[in-house]
C-alpha cells in the first residue's frame, strides 16, 4: 500500500487550511462520540476512545471539542445518532476501495458515495466484495528524525510488534489487533513519542496504476476523503512518485 501511504502524507501536508482543519475536527468528533457511546466515556477502560483522543490531540483538536464529543457519545449532551458502516467497491484501474464511515443517514451516504465512485468510472460493490483482499492490523508511526530505529525496534518487538518498516521519514510499527495498545504503551514507556496510531486495513497485494487512471484514482480518493461521512479510506494501489508529487503540488 505504498501508494496510498504516500498519498496520506501529502494529505496531511495539505490539511493546514481552516476548512481542512475544521473538517478533520468534525470527523474526529464523530469517532470520539461513537467510541464513547459503545465503550463508555472513560478512556482508561475504553481503548478505542483512548486511540481516538490521541489522534485528535495529534492534530491539535481543542480539549473542549474532545470533551463535548465524549459527552455527546455518552448522552450527557444532545447530538445526532451516528452509525458505523463500511462500504466496498472498485475505483479506476480496478483498485479495491474500502471505506470506513460514520453517518446519521445511511441511505444518503451510500447514494452519495455511489455517485462519486461511478462518476470516476468505478462501482460500489456488495459487502465482502473487496474486504477479503485486506488484513486488519495495527500501525504505529514514530518520527525517524527524532528517534533511533534500534530503540524503537527493541521497545516494540519485546511487546509483540510484528514488523518495523520505514515510510516517508517515519518508523512504522505493524502489530496484530490484539497487541495494538500493548505495543503503544511499551513504546511510550521507553520514552518514545508516537506521532500517529491506527487500526488499518492493509492490502495483501497491490495494483500498479499509471497515467490517466492514476490521475482519476487519486482525484477520486481526494473527493472521497473529503466527504464528511468517510472516516478512513483504504486502497490497494501503487503509483509513481512523480504522479504523487504532481498531485501534491496542486
Amino acid at each position: 500500500m505504498a501508494g496510498h501511504s504516500k498519498w496520506a502524507q501529502i494529505k496531511r501536508q495539505k490539511a493546514v487550511t481552516d476548512a481542512a482543519r475544521g473538517r478533520t475536527f468534525g470527523k474526529m468528533g464523530r469517532e470520539i462520540a461513537v467510541a464513547a457511546r459503545l465503550g463508555g466515556g472513560d478512556p482508561t477502560f475504553n481503548s478505542r476512545l483512548r486511540t481516538a483522543i490521541a489522534a485528535a490531540k495529534a492534530v491539535n483538536m481543542p480539549a473542549a471539542n474532545i470533551d463535548r464529543a465524549i459527552q455527546r457519545g455518552t448522552g450527557e449532551l444532545p447530538g445526532m445518532s451516528f452509525e458505523e458502516t463500511t462500504y466496498e467497491g472498485y475505483g479506476p484501474g480496478g483498485v479495491a476501495l474500502l471505506l470506513e464511515c460514520v453517518t446519521d443517514n445511511t441511505n444518503r451516504t451510500v447514494a452519495e458515495l455511489r455517485h462519486l465512485i461511478e462518476k470516476s468510472g468505478g462501482n460500489l460493490g456488495q459487502s465482502g466484495s473487496v474486504a477479503w483482499m485486506f488484513e486488519r492490523k495495527g500501525q504505529i508511526y514514530v518520527d525517524a528524525a527524532r528517534f533511533n530505529e534500534d530503540a524503537v525496534f527493541e521497545s516494540a518487538i519485546a511487546a509483540g510488534a510484528e514488523d518495523l518498516s520505514a515510510d516517508g521519514g517515519m518508523h512504522v510499527l505493524t502489530t496484530a489487533v490484539s497487541d495494538f495498545h500493548v505495543v503503544q504503551d511499551a513504546v511510550r514507556d521507553a520514552g518514545i513519542e508516537i506521532d500517529e496510531a491506527e487500526l488499518a486495513w492493509l492490502p495483501q497485494n497491490t495494483i500498479q496504476v499509471e497515467g490517466r487512471e492514476a490521475d482519476r484514482l487519486l482525484r477520486l480518493i481526494e473527493v472521497l476523503e473529503e466527504h464528511d461521512d468517510v472516516m478512513k479510506l483504504w486502497a490497494n494501489f501503487e503509483v509513481s512518485d512523480e504522479v504523487l508529487a504532481a498531485m501534491g503540488a496542486e
